[in-house]
């Protein structure tokens, strides 16, 4: 009999070594390699032929008619926004998060509204007892959804109870690090355990056509907790995201198989839980009547749903010899120096004798390329103590150069832009000519935009 092969599995990122070590090779994370017995391993022999012996199966063409899955309804209109759609059955979903931000109080709203539609719904939790989660749905107005609840780690207990009867429809697992197969050798939390019991819940999934929904923990850094691999196992892996410091929170579809990438769904967090929020813009603009300084309303574009968002920015001039600070919040700080040097280099303009704020108002992020333009102006004007109209957007990319480059779906911002009552959009000048509701004023350069600013011309 083969004797059971050692091996050391590295608990960050699931890498697998044959000795121990203090540091992992892969990840670079200290005394995180964790031993684990291997079954018998036979020897490969280079006399195997894996040519013969197998199963033959039929290969099809991409010609071939397919239907379009069924979407189940989750009752928030956000969360099926986000989804594609509402949730396909037999999928696997996975939600991550902060801790506190939320998950657990929008899933269980989905999960009440559901039952309430009259599908079979099970919550099983690991981490509270079923009395705090219901103690939690009468909070949030919910206490008579007909949600089957149970407080449960053990997988095998969980697929014995479920197989029992008719398969529920949605099926919440609070949280999958909780879970623990008696199959595998480890404290629940591991890469190993988190691995197995997963992939015994997404082959329930798929068996039973249960739309199964895993929450996942987070790290430090904002990645999901446990092994890189449970992200490629599911069919949907979704991010909500917010400060508790503010009322917003947006739930962001990084994977999905069965709909689009860069979805939101836009959520206000009040007394009675989780409230949709059907125009993002209002939430994230500031009421003026007339125009400030270094303030310029910005349209970026989250999947398909364009969003208004203030950039607002503050110039500090210091005395000779002082250290000039740059604080960003909301955007990415080598993008924010990347236009300073730009600005320098290109227009002219001194920001080394300057302390420079930026922020994006309502504790937003902004990843979009097409926010320089938007930057730009509002430096300049916190600069020059010169006001962008209040009735005006801007937005386009500044390259290293100092040309002013189109931004892709402008069209779909000009038209948000405009349902919300503006006028006029800085644009660079290839899209000067496009048609649109709003006033175009096109720039082929960040210096000719500058001294429009500054009125030089």
């Amino acid at each position: 009999m083969a004797k059971p092969q050692k091996r050391y599995v590295c608990q960050a990122c699931g890498s697998v070594s044959h000795r121990w070590q203090g540091q992992c090779g892969d990840c670079s994370e200290w005394n995180t390699l964790v031993e684990e017995i291997g079954g018998n391993v036979t020897p490969f022999q280079a006399k195997h032929n894996l040519q013969s012996g197998g199963r033959a199966f039929q290969l099809v063409g991409l010609d071939a008619e397919v239907a379009l899955p069924e979407r189940m309804a989750s009752g928030i209109a956000e969360f099926d926004r986000a989804l594609g759609g509402g949730f396909v059955e037999g999928s696997a979903t996975l939600i991550g998060g902060d801790p506190g931000i939320g998950k657990s109080t929008l899933l269980l709203q989905a999960a009440a509204k559901m039952a309430l539609a009259g599908l079979p719904v099970a919550y099983v939790s690991g981490e509270e007892a079923a009395d705090q989660v219901r103690l939690r749905a009468r909070r949030l107005g919910l206490g008579n959804a007909p949600v089957q609840l149970a407080a449960a780690t053990s997988v095998r207990d969980i697929l014995t109870t479920l197989s029992t009867g008719r398969p529920p429809a949605l099926l919440v697992i609070d949280s999958i690090q909780t879970m623990h197969s008696d199959l595998i050798e480890g404290a629940p939390g591991t890469v190993s355990q988190v691995r197995a019991s997963a992939q015994e819940l997404i082959r329930f999934a798929k068996e039973r056509g249960t739309a199964v929904v895993l929450v996942g923990h987070v790290t430090k850094d904002g990645t999901i907790a446990g092994p890189r691999v449970l992200e490629h196992m599911v069919d949907t892996v979704l991010s909500f995201e917010g400060e508790r410091s503010h009322q917003y929170r947006i739930l962001r579809a990084i994977k999905n198989r069965f709909g689009g990438t860069d979805e939101i769904g836009v959520f206000a967090m009040v007394a009675e839980g989780l409230a949709e929020v059907s125009n993002p813009s209002a939430l994230f603009l500031t009421q003026r009547d007339e125009g400030v300084t270094g303030t310029v309303v910005f349209p970026a574009l989250e999947g398909t749903r364009p969003v208004l968002v203030e950039i607002q920015a503050l110039v500090v001039r210091l005395a000779s010899g002082a250290t000039p600070r740059r604080a960003v919040v909301g955007w990415d700080s080598g993008r924010l120096a990347m236009i300073l040097a730009v600005l320098e280099a290109r227009c002219g303009l001194n920001f080394s004798t300057c302390e420079v704020y930026l922020n994006i108002a309502g504790g937003y992020r902004v990843q979009d390329p097409a926010a320089d333009l938007a930057v730009a102006a509002a430096l300049v004007s916190a600069l020059s103590e010169r006001p962008v109209a209040a009735d005006a957007v801007a937005f386009g990319e500044v390259a290293l150069s100092g040309e002013l480059r189109p931004v892709a779906h402008g069209a779909l911002r000009l038209k948000e832009a405009g349902k919300l009552g503006f006028e006029r959009a800085l644009v660079p000048g290839a899209m000067s000519g496009d048609k649109s509701p709003l006033t175009l004023s096109g720039f082929k350069t960040l210096g000719r935009f500058v001294d429009h600013m500054l009125g030089r011309g």
